[in-house]
């Protein structure tokens, strides 16, 4: 609620006449409603010449910037009316921010930002609403109570311009979601083939699009990742004042610190070949006693970014780095990233470490953390330090790990995780952006050493923390739903195989059920049923565990460069084992630990960052895409072993085996049989000739589009050769149902049925 503005008394007209500039200020700020000539010459008496004269002193105070606005509502110079439009600039840990939708005051004052007060639940605000809201000072800042959401001026389409035989301009969205090509009513200096933002020339469709923005050649090098960016709203600019605020934290030396000098330990960093940072190096070396004592060192963002500044703003903002095969959008600016917090070998650098001692049996006994001061004595690439072991060349550093990871490993095997065998695609590009090579990227056992120190130094800061009574954020990965598991057990019973849901549910259990299925086709069958039985991983306040790494309490310690998550469990560490250093002095915010800010908001800070973990992967598996059906767009017409990952009514989608890559496959190019889906076994199953099409299934496809704008593929059998396909039902009127009201199917095929063979020749 905004204060009640007080009512005109006789402070207002102390000298009989007009009132004063003061007056008439403190009453337009005062007013809780619009304040204009009519309402200030009723609160102040005035009447006849007293209220021409109003007009001039109104005019007068104008043009002396004391006041800005129209006769019907003033507001004081640099301030905002009462009432007016806002525009969503920005969504932070939940809330959102706004400016005025329009501003006119000179280009050197920048727009106030105010903080919107939402009461109605469900009606949350997002990016670029425009709000009729009304405005509030609140101490030094300014707060806006909505009144109600006006239409969008504009919501950005981004497409590639088409021009017909007559000139004509058509917009091909680049979003394979979106169906029709608008016509495009004004081109602005896009040409032919040109990658634009465009938004509605009207309000009606019929109106088509106006060019807002050229992007330039959508096929160019690093446009894929662009595109991605502009659809999902991925913020990669950094305002000046948080580059502002990074190169003073740059500056700051670390020298003569409060720190755990360790620069003479042999600390390795084993990282991908091309990796662009480095944020994370481990160490370790027997106990004598048949353990091993272990160091796992984090580049110290939390000294860098300090809570409350510009940095940490954007940061947060960002809530992760962003990946691309020809380019990063870091969370913070790369002074920062990729060189001040980056464990560069051969250089002194600031580190949170975590000090493990391992058991024999490879549980983890005591952890203990510290600020310290470290000197990577190597960068690794971790197909380098693969090579080393495996030609018994690794050197006693490496050799040392090794053997720490063999004990961590026993207890993993213990503790029964969930293993799930997914091949990560890997685009490769050449010097000039274009692709080199897209691979299935290759699962090594360095990848699991530094994975599994990884592990143990997340549990030991989410226990450590918890010794405290801490304020932890926890990545949290729930045990499957009721739902999921009901789903799970009807589809494992269509072929044969039974789930007990009376019995506790581990990941153990489904480990142990895909051992038991010996065949390859139906193993990946139960594979990719078991994968969308599980949950979202996410974070948040409130420990329920991790599911699939069966771990009881798990936090994200291991990389604060690339994730805000990490960094506020920096922070809370901080703050739990008094590790704050001294005040940098350079202008940064004083305090490195937990914000007040921070603690009354960490259930929203985690629901944001939740949020912008699942953008950054749907736009990173989306620029993958791009670069898949460019890749493959050369080789249309070919027929490739293909295995079937989801079946809809209207199709089946299918990935190339050892090369990933999903298309569609439609129903209608399927031949002239009726298909019904059968939603508990997730098939196609064909009327009449009782073909089946099930996820698992390997057959051979033609390869029939690929669009790299969209990153859609298409693909037909080897015997449709292009021809027209006669369009069909889904199934048959009038078949035969039971008495659930079910389509009767009959029993799924086993091992050694056709749907295990591909389609029918």
């Amino acid at each position: 609620m905004s204060r009640m503005a007080p009512k005109p008394t006789q402070t207002h007209k102390k000298t009989p006449g007009l009132p004063s500039r003061e007056q008439i200020l403190e009453f337009i700020q005062t007013s809780d409603k619009p304040a204009g000539k009519r309402e200030i010459a009723k609160a102040f008496g005035l009447k006849g010449q007293e209220k021409i004269a109003l007009k001039k002193r109104l005019k007068d105070m104008a043009e002396e910037g004391l006041i800005d606005g129209r006769r019907t509502a003033y507001h004081r110079m640099g301030g905002l009316p009462k009432v007016t439009v806002l525009r969503v600039m920005e969504i932070e840990d939940g809330e959102a921010f706004a400016i005025p939708d329009s501003w006119s005051p000179d280009d050197a004052t920048p727009p106030p930002r105010l903080r919107m007060i939402e009461k109605k639940k469900g009606a949350a605000l997002r990016k670029g609403d425009r709000v009729l809201a009304r405005t509030e000072q609140a101490g030094t800042g300014w707060i806006a109570h909505p009144m109600k959401k006006l239409p969008d001026r504009f919501e950005a389409i981004l497409g590639v311009v088409e021009l017909d035989g007559r000139g004509k301009g058509w917009l091909s969205p680049v979003d394979k979601r979106i169906r029709n090509s608008p016509p495009i009513a004004d081109l602005g200096n896009a040409e032919k083939g040109n990658l634009v933002l465009a938004e509605p020339a009207g309000r009606s469709p019929r109106a088509g699009v106006k060019v807002v923005e050229v992007l330039g050649d959508p096929l160019a090098p690093k446009a894929y990742s662009l595109i991605a960016i502009h659809k999902y709203g991925i913020p990669f600019e950094f305002p000046e004042e948080a580059l502002n605020e990074a190169e003073r934290a740059s500056s700051v030396t670390v020298q003569g610190q409060k720190r755990e000098d360790l620069r003479h330990i042999p600390i390795v960093a084993i990282d991908p070949a091309d990796a662009r940072d480095h944020d994370d190096a481990i160490w370790a070396e027997p106990d004598g006693e048949g353990g091993f004592n272990a160091i796992v060192a984090i580049a110290d963002v939390s000294f860098y970014v300090r809570p409350g500044g510009a940095l940490d703003r954007e940061a947060r903002k960002r809530g992760n780095s962003v990946y691309f095969p020809d380019r990063v959008v870091p969370m913070l600016p790369e002074v920062l990233s990729a060189d001040v917090c980056s464990l560069r070998e051969g250089e002194d650098r600031a580190a949170m470490v975590c000090h493990l001692h391992i058991a024999q049996n490879g549980q983890v006994t005591k952890w203990r953390f510290t600020r310290a001061l470290v000197r990577i004595a190597e960068v690794i690439a971790y197909e380098e330090a693969q090579a080393r072991i495996d030609e018994n060349r690794a050197g006693e550093n490496l050799a040392h790990l090794w053997d720490a990871w063999q004990a961590l490993e026993t207890a993993r095997d213990k503790r029964d995780p969930l293993e799930l065998d997914l091949p990560e695609r890997r685009v490769v590009l050449d010097d000039q952006g274009r692709i080199a090579e897209v691979a299935v990227r290759e699962r090594l056992d360095a990848h699991r050493v530094v994975e599994d120190f990884m592990i143990a130094a997340n549990v030991a800061a989410a226990k450590a923390l918890e010794s405290k009574t801490a304020p932890v954020v926890y990545r949290i990965h729930e045990t499957p739903s009721r739902e999921k598991l009901v789903a799970l057990r009807d589809y494992l019973e269509t072929f044969g195989r039974k789930l007990a849901l009376g019995q506790v549910i581990t990941p153990g259990l489904f480990n142990r059920m895909l051992k038991d299925v010996a065949d390859p086709a139906e193993k990946a069958q139960v594979m990719e049923a078991v994968l969308r039985s599980q949950t979202q991983a996410y974070y948040g306040p409130a420990n329920a565990g991790h599911f699939g790494l069966a771990l009881g309490s798990y936090a994200h310690f291991t990389s604060p460069i690339r994730r805000y998550a990490d960094l506020l469990v920096h922070r809370a560490l901080v703050d739990a084992f008094g590790l704050e250093q001294p005040d940098p002095k350079n202008g940064l915010p004083p305090h490195s630990g937990l914000s007040d800010k921070d603690r009354a908001d960490l259930s929203k800070i985690s629901d944001a960052i939740s949020d912008t973990e699942r953008r950054a992967m749907a736009a990173e598996r989306d620029t993958v895409d791009r670069y898949m059906a460019a890749w493959l767009s050369g080789r249309v017409g070919e027929v490739f072993q293909t295995r079937i990952t989801g079946v809809q009514r209207f199709g089946f989608f299918a990935t190339i085996v050892g090369l990933g890559g999903d298309g569609l496959v439609p129903v209608s190019s399927l031949g002239s049989d009726f298909y019904h889906y059968d939603e508990a076994a997730q098939a196609l199953i064909g009327e009449k000739t009782r073909e089946t099409f099930a996820p698992g299934d390997m057959l051979e496809l033609r390869l029939a589009e690929a669009n790299p704008l969209t990153g859609a593929l298409k693909f037909e059998p080897p015997e449709s050769n292009g021809a027209p396909i006669e369009k069909r039902g889904e199934r048959m009127p009038g078949h035969k149902k039971d008495k659930k009201g079910k389509y009767m199917q009959g029993k799924r095929g086993r091992p050694g049925n056709i749907r295990h063979q591909g389609r029918k020749k």
